[in-house]
């Protein structure tokens, strides 16, 4: 659940050069949210076996331990709006970072399966606060002509999160013998994967400290003077503090609060729109883009590959993801939306087809056959890679801008929520798909990357270039 880059806008709020390297601080320090929301949702790739061999499950109760945190995801999105709306953008950031390092604690030191589960309910609720509250904090404090690029930091940090977390898990099997189980600083490697996650969580609570909270906020809560300290901060002396603010305010007077109710219309439910908005969030998960980060150690044991390799592959498939979004945010705003989604969708089919074609072949002393394993590495980083370009990055562009004013908040919500659901559903589905047949799971997530296709040519409209207030 990532927000994304959108064009600089120019007018009001535009930083003088001394002033840029503070918001450029202040907007990096808010995404470590984006962060740990990356760390925390793969650093789990480390553990699967680990945890299905110690606590010796079947894949459905392993599948369930992954998923579960998806829960805590989505209540910590849908409530993260409110709690900082009531106490600061700052403080709900300071909560969160004590949920992801209690989460990593008692991760790391379980007493049974049970208590491993609400751990890691805990850690997804911090990742649904991060996953909200860092995008509209940068969003609240970032001068309007920097405000896109430095919006692309969070997506960004999500990116360098995943890739982190690979790399620290395949150090640590590398330091405990190539073992998931081995002995590591008197613990299991395993443990030591999800509790390492503790030194990020107080990093980012620490820094926290360190930046303001939001204009918008604290004029909110009557706090004008503070507001037009930090807004003189941020946006340099020479603005003219007292017409920012009244603009500000006048924004805020303006705004319609819209509701669920609001999207209610049409022969089937929701508004179209709305429609259109759930089923962007769909295809985005049913790809199976997820399996990819929480599943791929597994993935490449099952076939045979060496743990260690395995975990290596997990690391080179999260730098793939970096490269394809840095693609993503050059692209977005020049060639459009659309476009670039249906390039996506036609390089995933490729890549997925692919994997699906390889795992197909039975396996020879324990592993594919060289050339299918070639193929389905290859095809593996090739999904990853168009995806990360296209939908990774689109889907969010396009929430953030298709729906008109008067509902684009409720609309989000319910996207966003659909996105959570799906994800859900096909994080917890893997495990026993793919025990009753690999390439077969792999048929289905190709079948979804192609109907992607129609569904953008028929249904989604470019959003490239118009004005938010075009959005009907």
């Amino acid at each position: 659940m990532t927000s994304t880059a959108q064009a600089p806008q120019p007018g009001a709020g535009t930083a003088h050069p001394e002033h840029l390297g503070h918001v450029i601080f202040i907007a990096a320090a808010a995404a470590m949210g984006g962060f740990l929301f990356g760390y925390d949702s793969s650093v789990i790739n480390g553990a699967v076996e680990a945890i299905r061999d110690r606590y010796d499950i079947g894949p459905a109760a392993l599948a369930q331990v992954i998923a579960i945190a998806l829960i805590g995801c989505a209540i910590g999105a849908a409530t993260a709006g409110r709690i900082a709306d009531r106490i600061g953008r700052i403080r709900c950031m300071q909560i969160a970072s004590v949920l992801f390092a209690i989460s990593a604690v008692g991760s790391a030191l379980p007493f049974a399966l049970w208590d491993l589960a609400f751990w890691r309910i805990v850690g997804g609720f911090a990742i649904g606060m991060a996953s909200v509250i860092g995008p509209a904090y940068i969003a609240e404090v970032a001068p309007a002509a920097y405000r896109g690029r430095l919006g692309s930091f969070q997506q960004a940090a999500i990116v360098v999160g995943i890739a982190i977390s690979q790399l620290v898990n395949w150090g640590l099997l590398n330091a405990a013998g190539g073992n998931q189980r081995g002995q590591l600083m008197g613990l299991e490697a395993w443990q030591v994967m999800l509790g390492v996650m503790v030194i990020p969580a107080v990093l980012y609570g620490m820094l926290s400290f360190a930046i303001p909270e939001s204009p918008r906020f604290l004029l909110s809560v009557g706090k004008r003077q503070r507001a037009k300290e930090i807004l003189a901060e941020v946006e340099g002396k020479g603005v003219d503090l007292d017409a920012r603010v009244d603009e500000i305010e006048h924004a805020m007077r303006s705004e319609h609060k819209s509701t669920f109710k609001d999207l209610l219309g049409g022969g089937f439910f929701f508004k179209p729109i709305v429609w259109v908005g759930i089923g962007l969030s769909v295809f985005q998960q049913f790809v199976g883009i997820n399996v990819a980060f929480y599943y791929s150690s597994t993935l490449w044991q099952s076939v045979g590959v060496d743990p260690t390799q395995s975990f290596f592959y997990s690391f080179t498939t999260s730098i793939i993801n970096i490269v394809g979004t840095v693609i993503a945010m050059i692209f977005v705003d020049r060639i459009g939306r659309k476009p670039l989604a249906l390039i996506g969708s036609a390089g995933m089919v490729v890549g997925l087809a692919l994997e699906a074609w390889a795992f197909s072949y039975d396996l020879v002393d324990g592993k594919l056959p060289a050339t299918q394993g070639w193929v389905a590495l290859v095809a593996a980083h090739v999904f990853v890679l168009f995806f990360a370009l296209s939908w990774g990055v689109v889907v969010w562009v396009f929430l953030g801008e298709m729906f008109p004013n008067r509902i684009r908040a409720a609309a989000l919500g319910v996207a966003a929520s659909a996105q959570w659901i799906a994800n859900w559903a096909i994080t917890a589905s893997f495990p026993s798909l793919a025990s009753w047949n690999l390439s077969g799971t792999y048929i289905i997530y190709t079948v979804f990357a192609a109907l992607s296709i129609p569904f953008v040519l028929k249904f989604v409209k470019e959003t490239k270039g118009k004005a938010l207030e075009e959005m009907g």
